[in-house]
């Protein structure tokens, strides 16, 4: 049963099902119990939640860790689960490209997936295949039972999901030409991953399509450039004298624009030209529905994936009866129905649009009037996907079981070193893959090879090097001389000085976890720290020093109404100065409790992994902003 807004005290199904998943972990009376939180992912216990693979575990929560910025408490849930995008979204760059990279990941790769598929049974590589869906497609056509066959296919597809692998016989991306759909070899130069579309090797599942993804966004020269260097409205006043030292890629940007226009021998109407400035208003104006629409058709893709593959502890047998429920009917009237009343039928809908509107506008128009929320009772999520996680659902839900039992889950294990160039594991015989090759093309595909030299090519760079290296060079002194006075103003009370204290640290290390964290409040270094063995679980900062822990402040998990990651320095210096000093920037953390109190955590190495635990601590059902 779909929960409604008044329900506002009953449980999501997130948090029952946190509450009644089992794992390994037994009753303990610690605040928190290590489950190897700096382990190497070999020595950590598998798996962590009884069902779910450690490595499905570490994909979720990476990619949770980047699509999550904001969140409050709402009382208004909707489909059983929290963690909707609000309507009232904040637009900010960086969650831009969070969502372009999801829309790779989830409907590029999918759609990709088809198109090889598509690719191999044109190419007639797979004779038996290709023949049977042949003689099936045309005995169909002639009988004129090709709806019905369509119909029949999906719904065996839903139900039964051994199918899948028979009718399409999983083989790497990477290895399929989408043209021709025989073997190609990889982009990469070998085999190193199997749901990539360049086959790059990666040293935990996952990581190479998330590069890829991040190398998809980058590719968009101007857009990718905006979301990657704007920086949100409220951390503009960050810059002061970052804005000075650090250069501006954007501006850099649209200055190396004007001058390719200026060579290629356009008049320059900078100073006339009224269309610049409300075309550009117009277009980020535009900008967060746009934000808006990408991640609902990725949540929608996502939805759709959970339904037909579920991962524990959701249930996987509802959502496909549900999904098998729209086509049963599709089918049967497909039965009886022939092209000619499709035909007939499609174009009196479309002309009913068309010279209808005014009607469809009346009626939409008294519906908004009187049923405010009706449309959301049409959408997806709410009908046949009720109930259905999204990933980020889903993570939230897996952290919420480690949160349940006093166990949080380890944070996902860090690449500090490349991906072998030669996996062990990369070996594959001929007679497991679906396409008729031989050994020796599979071999001479897959097999890594060494990269010829580039010496002119290197020459060619060299200059380009030497510039870069002397800017890079110039903008690393120009941070540290900022750093380095902003210890004085600090000191002096300059607010914005002590929230940059210690965001370059010089030690990058993991020594915290899961119950206390590094941190600064207001320039002071200290930890925070998650006390949940009290009467109330709450969280507290405390200084660093002292024998005795006293903390400045403190604040009840169940009062936190909203959790907000802030950039240290914003997000156009941040991705300057880490190029510039090779160095992770630590950004802050902004606490807020339901009397409107304000707590800024700066300098936070850990601030995904807190974040995490204070969003699957509670009963709260969040939103996302």
């Amino acid at each position: 049963m779909n929960q409604t807004p008044s329900d506002s005290d009953t449980p999501t199904d997130s948090h029952a099902l946190a509450a009644t998943a089992t794992t390994a972990v037994k009753t303990h009376d610690q605040e928190a119990l290590d489950m190897g939180w700096h382990e190497h992912p070999q020595d950590m216990a598998q798996p962590l939640i009884e069902g779910v693979n450690n490595d499905e575990i570490w994909i979720l929560v990476r990619r949770f860790n980047k699509q999550l910025f904001h969140v409050k408490e709402t009382k208004d849930v909707q489909g059983n689960l929290d963690l909707h995008i609000a309507d009232e979204e904040e637009f900010a760059p960086d969650k831009m490209r969070a969502n372009i990279e999801r829309l790779y990941m989830t409907v590029v790769v999918g759609v990709l997936h088809v198109v090889k598929h598509v690719a191999r049974l044109r190419s007639w590589n797979e004779q038996r295949r290709t023949a049977s869906f042949c003689v099936t497609y045309f005995t169909a056509w002639f009988l004129d039972m090709l709806m019905p066959l369509l119909f029949a296919t999906l719904g065996v597809l839903i139900l039964y999901p051994p199918s899948r692998s028979f009718l399409f016989p999983p083989m790497p991306l990477a290895l399929v030409d989408s043209d021709t759909g025989h073997i190609q070899r990889p982009r990469a130069g070998h085999l190193g991953s199997g749901d990539t579309v360049t086959g790059a090797p990666e040293k935990h599942p996952g990581e190479a399509v998330e590069q890829e993804a991040s190398n998809f966004v980058t590719g968009f020269a101007s857009i990718a450039l905006s979301s990657a260097t704007e920086t949100r409205a409220e951390e503009d006043d960050k810059m002061d004298n970052f804005g000075k030292v650090v250069p501006d890629a954007h501006q850099l940007a649209r200055a190396a624009v004007d001058a390719q226009e200026a060579a290629a021998g356009d008049p320059p109407h900078v100073k006339h030209d009224k269309t610049k400035t409300p075309m550009q208003e117009a277009m980020w104006q535009q900008a967060r529905p746009v934000m808006h629409a990408l991640a609902d058709v990725c949540d929608t893709w996502e939805r759709l994936g959970n339904a037909l593959s579920p991962t524990p502890p959701f249930p996987g047998d509802v959502p496909r009866y549900r999904l098998a429920g729209v086509i049963a009917p599709l089918l049967l009237t497909s039965l009886f129905v022939d092209s000619a009343m499709v035909v007939k039928g499609s174009t009196f809908s479309a002309g009913a649009l068309f010279f209808g509107w005014p009607v469809i506008w009346r009626a939409v128009h008294w519906l908004n009037l009187h049923y405010p929320k009706w449309q959301r009772l049409l959408e997806i999520r709410n009908t046949i996907l009720s109930g259905v996680p999204t990933n980020a659902q889903l993570a939230l839900t897996l952290l919420r079981i480690g949160e349940a039992k006093k166990a949080p889950l380890p944070p996902p294990p860090l690449s500090t070193t490349p991906p072998p160039t030669s996996p062990e594991d990369a070996h594959m015989d001929a007679d497991d893959v679906p396409l008729d090759v031989t050994q020796s093309e599979l071999d001479l595909a897959t097999k890594p090879v060494s990269s010829p030299e580039s010496g002119p090519e290197q020459k060619k760079g060299v200059k380009g090097s030497r510039l870069l290296g002397f800017l890079k060079g110039t903008t690393r002194t120009g941070v540290s001389a900022v750093l380095s006075a902003d210890r004085l103003k600090a000191a002096a009370g300059a607010q914005h000085a002590r929230d940059r204290l210690g965001i370059l640290p010089r030690h990058v290390q993991r020594p915290l976890g899961p119950v206390d964290f590094s941190c600064r409040y207001k320039g002071q270094k200290g930890r925070l720290y998650v006390l949940t063995t009290a009467a109330t679980p709450c969280v507290a900062f405390a200084k660093e020093g002292g024998s005795q822990l006293k903390p400045v402040w403190s604040v009840a998990v169940e009062d936190i109404v909203e959790l907000k990651k802030i950039g240290g320095v914003g997000w156009k210096a941040k991705l300057v100065i880490g190029w510039a000093t090779d160095r992770e920037v630590a950004d802050a953390l902004q606490i807020v409790d339901g009397a409107g109190n304000k707590w800024t955590l700066t300098a936070m190495q850990m601030r995904d992994e807190l974040f995490n635990r204070l969003i699957a601590m509670g009963s709260q059902k969040w939103e996302m902003w």
